[in-house]
């Protein structure tokens, strides 16, 4: 008699989608594809160490995937939920019996008049292989103004500054608002000491960029030989395109066990995912543990037993402030910020064991399928009524 085979396709390689790939393989009937539009696994919490050389922040699929997932590297059009097809930019359709929706997020288009034109961005691998690209072609010592003090536009500003170039950090109201007050005096610290010009409070938010200046609200021009713009991230247009249902943002909306309203057999885990309209905060910290929890939803559905909902918690967020410092702010299990962070030296090393625990854990998870752990017990907001539109 022929064993009965479940096919899953996996949209999207990022840490989630790679994640739910290895978990899903622990049922040896289950086939697994993965959809993905680059060759190699990016890692996008080293983006922009990119920049300065100090990592290329790629590895190899083949040491982070089950050897019986087949990669299929593409970039899905569109999803057809009536039939169970996806149809890739290559022109092959996939059928699936289940789909992991899970393609991540990348930079948002600047609405700011000029910033599309004349900024540059970190949040993708050909972005920051642009950007490394343009630092190379204007002089060391001319002005770099990065707009946006979030995670990533801190980190970008002080890898730039710690390699020798003359940054300015525009930050709007405040200097990255997740963070506690004595979390954010550490990483301003940090930052006057590598040289970076710190423009917050009143006016301090970019109202436009051209090729050599920012102007800011209050009227100040920031001369600017270079641009970078991390202000905003947005997610692909797929689901919305597929006539599935989405928040606002783009990201498709499911319930509490991250399957789609719309159809059981989809699932979503990662940035382009909004479980009951509250999406988590966009990080691998989220990704990886709703990637895992996606491919539980999927494996409780084969057998035939009832799914659970998400259950995960945060600690912190981790900031690098160049290679040699870092800032690493604790949170509540609910994913908001405590009086109480790790930095200097000590940062640096908890930060670089983080990145380094990421890719081992994928390929841990590789190896031995639903290995992968993580910390439970946050408290999630009331689910909201979710119906279709």
């Amino acid at each position: 008699m022929t064993e009965q085979h479940t096919h899953v396709v996996v949209l999207g390689g990022g840490y989630a989608g790679v994640i739910a790939a290895n978990r899903l393989r622990a049922r040896p009937d289950v086939d697994v594809t993965l959809v993905n539009p680059r060759p190699d696994f990016v890692e996008r919490i080293r983006l922009h160490q990119l920049l300065t050389g100090s990592d290329d922040a790629v590895a190899d699929f083949a040491d982070l995937l089950e050897d019986a997932v087949r990669l299929v590297v593409d970039r899905a059009e569109r999803i057809d939920a009536a039939v169970h097809t996806v149809t890739l930019a290559g022109g092959h359709t996939l059928t699936y019996d289940y789909l992991v929706y899970a393609v991540g997020s990348g930079a948002a288009v600047p609405t700011v008049p000029g910033a599309a034109e004349h900024s540059y961005s970190v949040a993708e691998l050909e972005g920051a292989q642009r950007l490394r690209a343009a630092l190379g072609s204007v002089r060391p010592d001319a002005a770099v103004c990065v707009v946006g003090a979030g995670a990533t536009g801190i980190e970008t500003a002080a890898e730039l500054a710690e390699a020798g170039r003359a940054v300015t950090l525009v930050c709007g109201k405040v200097l990255n608002p997740y963070l506690s007050g004595p979390g954010r005096r550490s990483v301003a610290k940090r930052l006057a000491r590598l040289g970076v010009e710190v423009i917050d409070g009143p006016g301090a938010t970019a109202v436009g960029v051209a090729a050599d200046a920012v102007t800011l609200a209050d009227g100040r021009r920031l001369t600017s030989a270079l641009t970078i713009w991390t202000a905003g991230f947005s997610v692909p247009g797929l689901a919305a395109r597929s006539a599935l249902t989405t928040d606002e943002m783009g990201r498709l909306v499911t319930d509490e066990t991250l399957t789609s309203v719309d159809d059981p057999c989809i699932i979503a885990a990662g940035d382009a995912a909004a479980p009951s309209r509250q999406p988590l905060r966009m990080s691998c910290q989220a990704a990886m543990p709703l990637g895992a929890q996606a491919a539980h939803t999927v494996l409780s559905r084969i057998e035939g037993t009832e799914p659970a909902g998400i259950n995960q918690a945060f600690t912190s967020q981790c900031l690098s402030l160049g290679r040699r410092a870092g800032t690493i702010q604790l949170a509540r299990p609910n994913d908001t910020a405590v009086p109480i962070y790790v930095g200097g030296r000590a940062g640096a090393l908890v930060k670089e064991k983080i990145c380094g625990y990421t890719t081992w854990s994928l390929s841990r998870e590789a190896r031995s399928p639903g290995s992968y752990s993580w910390p439970k017990g946050g408290k999630r907001p009331a689910p909201q009524t979710v119906t279709t539109p």
